[in-house]
């Protein structure tokens, strides 16, 4: 056993260490001509002080001529409080050329209170082009830091006046393509070119694999500017050192927008345009925590080995060597678990509740190990946005089935008759959706009142209704029919009518299964941090190869502890282990939470507001139910198959 698992993550880690990363993209590439307009968009505005997303036109920016127009969006962007519309920002491939865009009306006091407030939140602009969000780059203590979108406005620490950003300085990255034997026609900002064959003709084109940009802010004469018209061009201008030439917001200003584009070639390819947003930051520090789970595994897997080897194997041996007389008088001066033989596989307390969680824990485990498993393929590629959350929502809607199945089965196990399965099967749908249902809407409800993007529109509120009570409970309940036909696991051996009465210990079992939770947690908590600074900072999360080795490594703990933790039990002839093995695991799920309060008051110390920190807590919340129903699955199950091997080498009279 230990050996193959050895030499197993070995291997893993060697091959993820010599292969080349590669993603599917989630776009189609488009190739542009000398000339040919290019479509920036927009999203939400975003804030890691608030974690409140708000629309772009919320505030007195330029509209596109023909009014503003929403893109299409998936599940998982609408969940994300994306809102992606179409700008007024147009670009000419390879045309460098300073822009005016176009002069507000005086701002009003509601205008000028949004944008100061905005400004000192923090809040960020995300601009899309080609399916590449814009870039920055900034200096903090001689060090360069990339960020993506730029600030609405900043606020001088010398002085109390806020500033707006007017004037934009893009950079458009672009890298020739050269194709033989084809004639580009046409291509455009939502689909893939038309090409058709041509003979003997190269066609060139260019590539967008870069968009970065340096905010300005800029006062300019209102008169001057009010006798121009959208995308006339102006004379190029320098970002001012000086406040007094920057544009201040105030009530009774008119604010002039304009931008200038430059293009560069570069030899980075298509493929790769990705790259600079995904930098792996903190490579050793993954490995660090890699290496300090196979610690943890290997201690573990050595009590184990002892427990099995030693004492197991040697109690069992001189067990079945006595013959009957013997065995008889043997029973008399036995401890430890030999003693709970009748009482091992007495029903636990609340067991429907008990079916429930075990059947939700699989469902999660399984979304969790197959998303996670695409992504680190590259099938999930951060450049479609939603895709891993629409994907997850999926997952958990068609393992639905193995839910309901593995319930059932469980609930004939315990029971020793099918009836009651149409309940389990049911509470199996909606426990956990339910849970998260009640929290979403709880949450919602507060984004409404902020009138925040994040808020769910009641519009999809029915959709995801739909896809809970259209797909996933007919597919519990069909799961759930397929448990009543299969076998129920046989015990090997007889439960006693009477239950054996447990002896007095002199502390509670339950400090020693929440001290157990610590040993999980250590070999996730370093990967947990980049987790939620890629949720809560806006930094993209792609090391999705380190992130599948800790979640096998996460299995193999949970396993183990639990193992460890019921033999324990048992040995102090305690036979309610159901529970314990479940919670000996499951109760990561505590630390999880505890370590994401310490990330919300050390790490996001400028989360400003009650509303910004109930949304971490009811988000983090949902994240720990999931995780103890997970881990909590993969323990018990582990220590019933760990039990019944157990108790199926005893010979029983």
């Amino acid at each position: 056993m230990m050996p193959a698992m050895f030499w197993f993550l070995l291997f893993l880690v060697l091959f993820l260490q010599v292969c080349d990363g590669f993603y599917l993209p989630g776009s189609y590439m488009h190739t542009y001509s000398n000339g040919e307009p290019i479509l920036a968009k927009v999203n939400s505005l975003t804030s890691i002080e608030t974690e409140l997303p708000f629309s772009y036109y919320s505030l007195p920016y330029c509209k596109p001529l023909g009014g503003v127009k929403k893109s299409a969006e998936n599940l998982g962007e609408l969940l994300m409080g994306d809102q992606i519309d179409n700008s007024a920002y147009r670009f000419r491939m390879n045309v460098n050329e300073t822009v005016f865009l176009c002069i507000t009306t005086p701002l009003s006091e509601h205008e000028v209170k949004l944008l100061k407030q905005r400004t000192r939140d923090l809040y960020q602009v995300n601009m899309i082009l080609d399916n590449l969000p814009v870039m920055r780059f900034a200096n903090q203590n001689g060090v360069s830091i990339q960020w993506t979108g730029f600030p609405v406005g900043y606020t001088p620490s010398n002085s109390n006046d806020d500033f707006i950003i007017n004037h934009l300085k893009f950079t458009v990255l672009v890298h020739e393509y050269v194709g033989s034997g084809v004639e580009i026609i046409g291509t455009g900002e939502e689909g893939l070119g038309v090409i058709s064959e041509a003979d003997d003709k190269k066609a060139t084109g260019y590539e967008i694999v870069g968009f970065e940009v340096v905010p300005c802010s800029i006062k300019y004469d209102p008169e001057v500017m009010t006798k121009l018209h959208m995308y006339d061009n102006i004379t190029s201008v320098k970002c001012p050192a000086d406040i007094d030439k920057s544009q201040i917001i105030r009530e009774q200003e008119r604010i002039s927008f304009t931008y200038e584009v430059e293009f560069v070639k570069s030899s980075t390819r298509w493929p790769s345009r990705w790259d600079a947003y995904l930098k792996m930051e903190g490579a050793r520090v993954h490995w660090f925590s890699i290496l300090n789970s196979l610690m943890v595994i290997f201690f573990l897997a050595g009590i184990v080995f002892v427990i099995f080897l030693r004492t197991v194997r040697r109690d069992l041996t001189r067990y079945e060597e006595l013959d009957k007389e013997a065995q008889a008088q043997m029973n008399e001066e036995l401890s430890g678990w030999k003693l709970v033989v009748g009482d091992v596989f007495r029903e636990p307390e609340h067991s429907k509740l008990f079916c429930v969680m075990v059947g939700d824990g699989i469902q999660i485990t399984g979304m969790a190990v197959v998303t996670i498993i695409f992504a680190a393929f590259g099938f999930m590629s951060p450049a479609s946005r939603g895709m891993l959350l629409t994907g997850m929502i999926f997952l958990y809607l068609f393992l639905g089935i193995i839910a309901g199945y593995v319930a059932v089965r469980m609930w004939m196990t315990i029971k020793g008759t099918a009836e009651g399965w149409k309940s389990v099967s049911w509470s199996v749908a909606c426990f956990f959706p339910g849970i998260v249902f009640v929290i979403l809407t709880t949450l919602n409800f507060m984004l409404w009142a902020s009138k925040s993007t994040g808020a769910i529109p009641i519009s999809l509120y029915f959709v995801l209704l739909a896809l809970w009570f259209c797909i996933s409970v007919p597919l519990t309940l069909l799961g759930g029919l397929f448990g009543t036909r299969a076998e129920p696991i046989q015990y090997p051996v007889r439960t006693n009518q009477i239950p054996r009465e447990i002896p007095a210990r002199k502390y509670p079992s339950w400090l020693l299964v929440l001290g157990a939770g610590t040993l999980p947690f250590g070999t996730l908590f370093i990967e947990l941090f980049f987790i939620l600074s890629s949720i809560w900072l806006g930094r993209f999360y792609y090391v999705f190869g380190f992130l599948l080795i800790v979640l096998l490594l996460l299995v193999v703990v949970c396993a183990e502890v639990s193992v460890v933790l019921t033999y324990m039990h048992l040995c102090v002839e305690d036979w309610r282990w159901w529970w314990k093995a479940f919670f000996a695991s499951g109760s990561v799920a505590l630390y999880v939470f505890l370590y994401s309060i310490n990330y919300l008051v050390f790490d996001l110390q400028s989360l400003s507001g009650p509303v910004s920190a109930i949304l971490y807590l009811g988000y983090s919340l949902i994240m720990a139910i999931a995780i103890m129903l997970s881990t909590g699955t993969i323990g018990f199950l582990m220590s019933f198959y760990f039990v019944h091997y157990l108790f199926s080498s005893v010979k029983i009279d």
